[in-house]
């Protein structure tokens, strides 16, 4: 049989027309995956070796039609259904069976080692989860993601240029992707860490506020330094972190008091882009983002909620952010797409550059964007060229910190996903602080929004220096069993295995 696929039609994910080449570039052996299957010779090491994992409640029916295609194009057991098995267990085995063919000599196994890349499908929370599991294998080199849009914002694929509508789910599209994938460039992306430290209120609006109420991506921690001020009795801490954004104010409540709750009751209303953007400046008007009343105390500007510190480079100082009392919303930035593909930093211009020490928003610098923005009035100038939000800082860390005052509550998002977050009521302090982590490996095509500051520099344009702000949300479909990132126990390797072998 002949594999060879010269010519394969690119499909909405891409431009151009490139071949795929021969399926056996990208098949894995059974041996590789399954540690119990006997060895088999080959006589060419795959070229591009895919693991694909696929969240097949993602997009409507999208999710099954594209398993069913990719297990027919490839070796059904290197595609994996995340409602089926989860990245890390399946990750855990891999690499594990991986080390017990290296030292027994299998030079196929260090071949697809090296080379190996992987696809997800699904929402950016379904991405987003992967890409925690990579970081925690903490490898030497980590085996780069290439993200297929299967959700509603898809900001990770269409930072990275794999487009933002949901693709094709026959054969050929799935050739085409694989083609794609097999020419993409590899491309560093930080991530970012953020803890919380707060009392857990007893009482008041906010009662109870269990774990449960927070982000899939923020979970109990108890580990912490006896230098930490807030390290005392009655105080708990939660800590997570984030690929694309961390938000607070308006855009988060909006999010919260309406799409979030009604996606959750009606998911099968959700499943339109344009729809969803539609609904979300419905509730923006409804709830008061456009104009909000100075009497409902969650649309406070963020100067009076709290006290915001950055630390602009690593080993620096901590120095006091001053916010525009205007500001009633605040994203911190690490991708150049936000709300389904808006850029809300933009390119500062060259007076900026220097009045202001700002740069291009580079994923891989160590640095997050921090952009504020007054109402969703405001965020129509995204829609202009050059628009962009109001520009506070660059930072390699961020703090709030919270004090008895304005409010009893606000609200904030950690990519896609909201929560009410209460506030002091007596003498005592719930600190936010975010700060950078690590890096992965994204795989980038060819209409790549994301910079690297290893590409050469580009003219930049000059934006309005005034601001604009942001509506819209994103959020992933799949909640259920996922995993929480940078878990201590996402990624155990067996007892026999020997990790300085795999870091």
């Amino acid at each position: 049989m002949d594999c060879r696929m010269d010519g394969c039609a690119i499909g909405s994910n891409g431009s151009g027309s490139k071949s795929c080449g021969p399926l056996s570039d990208y098949r894995i052996p059974d041996y590789i995956l399954k540690p119990d299957s006997e060895p088999v010779i080959v006589d060419n090491a795959p070229s591009c070796p895919v693991v694909v994992f696929i969240n097949s409640r993602s997009g409507g029916q999208l999710g099954s039609g594209l398993i069913k295609s990719y297990r027919e194009v490839l070796n059904e057991a290197q595609v994996f259904d995340l409602s089926e098995e989860s990245p890390d267990k399946v990750l855990h085995r891999l690499y594990a069976n991986f080390q017990r063919l290296k030292s027994n000599g299998d030079p196929l196994a260090i071949q697809i080692e090296k080379s190996l890349r992987l696809i997800v499908a699904g929402g950016d929370g379904t991405a987003s989860w992967l890409l925690g599991v990579v970081s925690d294998l903490k490898l030497t080199h980590s085996p780069p993601v290439a993200t297929v849009p299967l959700g509603t914002g898809n900001n990770l694929p269409f930072s990275f240029g794999w487009g933002k509508k949901n693709p094709a789910t026959d054969q050929e599209a799935v050739k085409s992707f694989l083609g794609l994938v097999k020419e993409a460039r590899e491309m560093s992306i930080d991530s970012w860490h953020i803890i919380m430290r707060m009392r857990v209120p007893q009482e008041g609006p906010c009662d109870p506020i269990a774990p449960l109420e927070l982000p899939h991506s923020l979970h109990a921690f108890h580990r912490v330094t006896g230098s930490d001020e807030l390290n005392v009795e009655g105080y708990h801490t939660f800590r997570g972190g984030f690929w694309n954004y961390f938000s607070m104010g308006m855009d988060a409540q909006v999010s919260y008091g309406g799409f979030h709750s009604e996606r959750k009751k009606n998911p099968e209303k959700f499943k339109n882009q344009l729809t969803n953007q539609g609904t979300y400046a419905k509730l923006g008007l409804k709830q008061g983002w456009f104009a909000p009343s100075l009497t409902h105390s969650s649309s406070r500007n963020i100067s009076q909620l709290a006290k915001v510190k950055i630390m602009k480079r690593p080993g620096g100082k901590w120095e006091e952010l001053k916010i525009p009392s205007s500001i009633r919303s605040i994203i911190c930035l690490n991708l150049p797409s936000f709300s389904g593909g808006f850029n809300p930093w933009g390119t500062p211009g060259t007076r900026k550059k220097q009045d202001r020490d700002l740069t291009a928003p580079y994923v891989d610098d160590g640095l997050i964007e921090v952009v504020g923005f007054r109402d969703a009035w405001h965020g129509l100038v995204l829609l202009a060229p050059n628009g962009h939000g109001t520009r506070l800082a660059q930072a390699h860390r961020i703090r709030f910190e919270f004090h008895k005052g304005a409010a009893d509550h606000t609200f904030m998002r950690v990519d896609g996903e909201p929560w009410k977050q209460p506030l002091p009521s007596n003498d005592e302090t719930v600190v936010v602080e975010i700060s950078h982590l690590r890096q992965v490996t994204m795989l980038a095509n060819g209409h790549c929004k994301s910079k690297s500051v290893e590409e050469p520099p580009t003219p930049s344009s000059h934006g309005h220096e005034n601001d604009d702000s942001d509506s819209l949300e994103d959020e992933d479909e799949w909640k259920e069993g996922r995993k929480k990132f940078g878990a201590a126990d996402t990624f155990k390797l067996p007892d026999e295995v020997d990790i300085a072998h795999l870091s």
